[in-house]
């Protein structure tokens, strides 16, 4: 065997473990990646109930209802579609109707959606950039009043 050809078998092997190893890392991450999806998006692309995925947007003005415990729901729209979302466990101290939020869980259908982590902006000056971007491409978003990712 050649100079060139074992360069060559050492390049191919080097090639080939390296796409053994992208495999099994992705592999690994499918169930831990999660998606971003405001509300419109959920029903356009008609996702199937049981998608793990994070949900974004504001919370409507008098929509939120505290039940027994620590359980809570209320609504997350986009100006356009709103998303009915039941969460059990404490809020942050910064959410309140009107302001932008992310919750993480699984979609239940019918514009339903059960949340097991809601997360509120930390100041009046940040709005997670992929809230803003859905609100922006719904036209709901308020030119000067927030920078997205600030």
């Amino acid at each position: 065997m050649s100079r060139k050809q074992r360069r060559l078998m050492l390049i191919a092997a080097a090639g080939a473990v390296l796409c053994v190893a992208a495999g099994l890392v992705l592999f690994a991450m499918r169930d831990t990646i999660v998606f971003f999806y405001g509300p419109t998006e959920i029903t356009e692309k008609g996702l199937q109930p049981g998608t793990r995925m994070r949900l974004g947007g504001l919370v409507e003005n008098g929509s939120v209802e505290r039940g027994p415990g620590q359980r809570v729901s209320f609504a997350v729209t986009d100006g356009k579609t709103t998303v009915r979302v039941a969460y059990e466990g404490l809020l942050p101290d910064l959410f309140r109707e009107g302001q932008g939020v992310v919750t993480e869980g699984v979609l239940e259908g019918a514009g339903r959606f059960k949340a097991d982590s809601v997360l509120a902006k930390h100041d009046e000056t940040y709005m997670p950039r992929e809230v803003a971007d859905a609100l922006k491409k719904q036209g709901h978003w308020q030119p000067g009043a927030q920078k997205p990712g600030q």
